[in-house]
């Protein structure tokens, strides 16, 4: 997937890089050192795959179109019906308007942070963003309460992500696949996939090695926290490396045909692909990034021949995919950009600018009723109709579903009690 910039200048770069994984196997295992186990607490989905469409995506022309609007207003694309009654979307969305049924649309979300940045740390964590204090993402929050498997990463990123760990610590960063996968082709990730050569028995090898490495630094630095417990975490990191389900998670190549081919071959629709395929092998928590949403200028032009398409395909897959396996009642899916676009056209530029004021946001799986429209924007879309949704209720719901009190506090190195999402509460009627 390329790097995609905003108008800011700013690269869809994760800010925190795991790195990669040396023949010893230190990177890996000092990330997974941080991952420390827990008691996993009862939840309503097990695992959760968050959409970001990075840039922010129009709401006036993907899933809350206004055609009977002033033309200055409208837009350039026509409304079609969904499988369910009463919901119409854009017409550039077709095979999600065949799958309405298996999500929810949320309309008339609304916030005031029309930076880039900021706005994505704001929809990545629930929390009006602060200067003095970098709260935790969804991933790293669900990380740390479900670590999952010793031999699968708990958390992982394609191809990175905006979301950051905070004041919980690089110990709950993602894992960067760097990459995205390509139709009918292994995927590498490294770190994980052994290749140049290298074997398992590679591996055995160099991690006998690391074990006479770390006795000698344990008798050296017995108080060391770096060394401390290195042992245990590296075993977690060989089994990782030299497991068979790891690996095979990865491999989308693998997937039947069948499956595959709604997916499309773009590097979105690859990407949810892996998502789905990571899911069903026990990892706990996915991102996916898809970029290049920033429309500014030839607005109608990049939707239609560029964005929609792959979105169209890989989306609605995902979607479907995860119910024929059995994983949709299981996976909490929640996809967003960091805001909407202005309802009213730069015509300038052929395009339209940056408005958080009014955007939409969709959420399916675990207990979320699919096939329903919650809230609701004015006639031109500027505004929401009634008292709107603001992110924080989106994350407050986002983390009932996956079975956590998003009032419970944590606590900062400081000491400071910080609880999971300040503001918002459940939209209850998102699970009935």
């Amino acid at each position: 997937m390329p790097i995609s910039r905003t108008c800011d200048g700013v690269k869809r770069r994760d800010f925190v890089k795991i790195g990669a994984l040396g023949f010893t196997g230190v990177t890996l295992s000092s990330y997974l050192k941080m991952v420390e186990a827990g008691d996993a607490k009862p939840q309503k989905a097990k695992s959760a795959i968050f959409i970001e469409l990075a840039g922010g995506p129009s709401h006036m022309d993907t899933f809350d179109l206004k055609p009977n609007s002033p033309s200055e207003y409208r837009g350039e694309f026509k409304e079609i019906k969904t499988n369910v009654d009463g919901i119409k979307i854009s017409e550039h969305l077709p095979k999600l308007a065949g799958c309405m049924d298996k999500f929810a649309l949320l309309r008339g979300v609304s916030h005031s942070v029309a930076a880039h940045a900021l706005g994505r740390s704001y929809v990545n964590t629930g929390n009006r963003p602060l200067p003095s204090l970098e709260y935790p993402g969804y991933g790293a929050v669900f990380t740390k309460e479900n670590p999952g498997p010793d031999n699968l990463p708990p958390y992982v990123s394609i191809p990175n992500s905006t979301q950051k760990p905070g004041f919980l610590g690089v110990k709950y960063a993602p894992l960067n696949t760097g990459a995205t996968p390509r139709a009918g082709q292994p995927f590498s990730v490294r770190g994980i996939s052994l290749g140049s050569g290298l074997t398992v028995e590679n591996i055995e090898r160099r991690e006998s090695l690391l074990k006479d490495i770390d006795t000698t630094f344990n008798s050296l630095e017995k108080n060391s926290q770096l060394i401390e417990g290195l042992d245990r975490f590296g075993q977690q990191a060989h089994s990782i490396i030299t497991s068979k389900r790891a690996r095979n998670a990865f491999d989308v190549s693998k997937e039947s045909p069948a499956f595959a081919k709604p997916f499309g071959e773009s590097s979105f629709g690859q990407s949810c692909l892996l998502a789905s395929r990571l899911v069903e092998s026990g990892v706990r928590f996915v991102t996916v990034s898809m970029g290049g949403w920033d429309t500014h200028r030839n607005n109608w032009d990049t939707l239609e021949n560029r964005l929609l398409p792959p979105l169209d395909a890989g989306l609605s897959a995902l979607f479907t995919g995860l119910a024929e396996k059995g994983l949709l009642e299981s996976t909490a899916v929640y996809v967003t950009g960091e805001f909407g676009r202005t309802p009213k056209i730069n015509t300038e530029r052929g395009g339209r600018d940056h408005y958080p004021r009014c955007m939409f946001m969709l959420m399916a799986g675990g207990l979320v009723k699919g096939g329903q429209v919650l809230g609701k924007s004015n006639d031109k879309g500027t505004e929401p109709a009634n008292e709107g949704y603001s992110p924080d209720d989106v994350a407050a719901s986002f983390y009932e579903n996956l079975g956590i009190d998003f009032s419970k506090e944590y606590h900062t190195n400081t000491g400071r009690p910080i609880t999971i999402v300040r503001n918002g509460n459940v939209i209850n009627k998102l699970f009935s």
